[in-house]
């Protein structure tokens, strides 16, 4: 454990940072899993839940939780699989 003053401060920060990031990470996921059902089960509203993932997972590589080309990749990648339901 940290023993200056100045390092205690630290290990604080660094563990609110990790916990907002988890729940931001959590949060992504959970709309991954969304469009990807919404898909698999031959809903209409896959175009619905897609651009609420795509606000999310911006969100998050705004705040550094995800790299900008990671969250683009997601991104790409759901909007794939809805475009392919639909046609």
């Amino acid at each position: 454990m940290a023993n200056h003053k100045s390092a205690l401060k630290r290990a604080g920060q660094n563990e609110r940072r990790r916990l907002r990031n988890k729940a931001v990470q959590t949060r992504v996921k959970n709309v991954v899993k969304d469009v990807r059902l919404a898909v698999t089960e031959d809903a209409g509203n896959a175009g619905e839940r897609l651009n609420a993932a795509k606000s999310v997972i911006d969100n998050a590589a705004k705040k550094g939780v995800l790299h900008k080309k990671t969250a683009s990749r997601k991104i790409s990648r759901l909007a794939r699989q809805v475009n392919a339901q639909q046609a």
